[in-house]
């Protein structure tokens, strides 16, 4: 390769990082009041018993309507049905981040309040990293690595530190939508790079739609009395959760990661737990406090020093 073309293929490299760390960072933004309008549709955030939707209702209600969104987003694209070879990445998408993440989440915020379980999810970069490595074929080095545990660590210490030291029974449901939404986020950007990442999105969405109909059908009829009841706050937080956190938000997330790879994307998600907490401040008038921002600016710090590290990509 000769140097102009090879500064030419160095330059293009680091325009799609920047440009995927930025679409990254608009769906993180996103992704960040997913938190706290879950805990608005629960009712968590409601004086009154019964105020809110069921978790499970929540959860699954809002994967089929954003399924119904992506339906119609690929019949006005005419988008081709998906190879065979992407069904696994699909499904895997499918199980972690549309149906996976929001059924644990919304069992976790009928307790706790939104801004604790926000820091919890700050070990989601590492998670998606470690998935990264396994599924999409990254290397990232050693500086990397170390800057991703930093990063969790500052977060997790956070975590510690809000609660009093101690972590809630309801934690074990965020850890688990943590690993669950890892194992999505890198197979869908591993595929995205391929398949584009509004149809992994949106092909994950449908593929999730049949089995899903006839639960949430059900769940409806079960729970007609308490959706029947449900207040205004609640409807507009299961119509967030279901338009940007299931739909709009992930066509900036995957094409971010398709175009800046899983591993160094991913970690964008350590500033998450900091727009949460602001987020629920604004939405929830849960308390913010000065530490939080000098968490947030520490955690940050780390993201910028681990944009230098080099990752290797498959």
């Amino acid at each position: 390769m000769t140097p102009i073309v090879s500064t030419i293929s160095t330059q293009r490299r680091l325009s799609d990082e920047t440009t995927g760390m930025l679409l990254g960072l608009i769906g993180v933004a996103i992704f960040s009041l997913t938190l706290p309008f879950t805990r608005l549709a629960v009712g968590g955030a409601e004086a009154s018993a019964g105020a809110g939707l069921s978790p499970m209702f929540v959860a699954l209600g809002r994967a089929l309507a954003a399924a119904v969104l992506a339906g119609g987003w690929l019949y006005r694209k005419r988008a081709p049905l998906p190879p065979r070879s992407a069904l696994p990445a699909l499904a895997m998408v499918a199980i972690g981040c549309v149906i996976g993440f929001p059924w644990l989440t919304s069992v976790a915020m009928r307790s706790l309040p939104a801004a604790h379980g926000a820091v919890l999810v700050g070990v989601l970069p590492l998670a998606t990293a470690l998935f990264a490595a396994l599924l999409a074929g990254e290397k990232p080095s050693k500086g990397f690595w170390v800057m991703a545990i930093l990063g969790s660590v500052l977060v997790a210490g956070f975590a510690l530190r809000q609660s009093g030291g101690s972590l809630h029974a309801a934690d074990l449901a965020i850890f688990l939508a943590v690993l669950a939404a890892a194992m999505g986020y890198a197979a869908g950007g591993r595929l995205s790079q391929t398949l584009g990442g509004q149809q992994t999105i949106c092909w994950a969405l449908v593929l999730a739609a049949p089995p899903l109909l006839p639960v949430v059908g059900w769940l409806a009829w079960q729970e007609a009395p308490q959706i029947a009841h449900a207040g205004a706050a609640a409807w507009t937080g299961f119509a967030y959760v279901s338009v940007f956190s299931m739909f709009i938000g992930f066509f900036f997330w995957y094409r971010g990661m398709a175009l800046g790879g899983v591993a160094r994307v991913g970690q964008v998600q350590l500033v998450q737990p900091f727009l949460s907490v602001l987020g629920a401040t604004v939405v929830l008038g849960e308390t913010l406090e000065w530490p939080t921002l000098i968490f947030a600016i520490a955690v940050i710090a780390v993201v910028g020093a681990g944009r230098k590290m080099q990752v290797k990509r498959g």
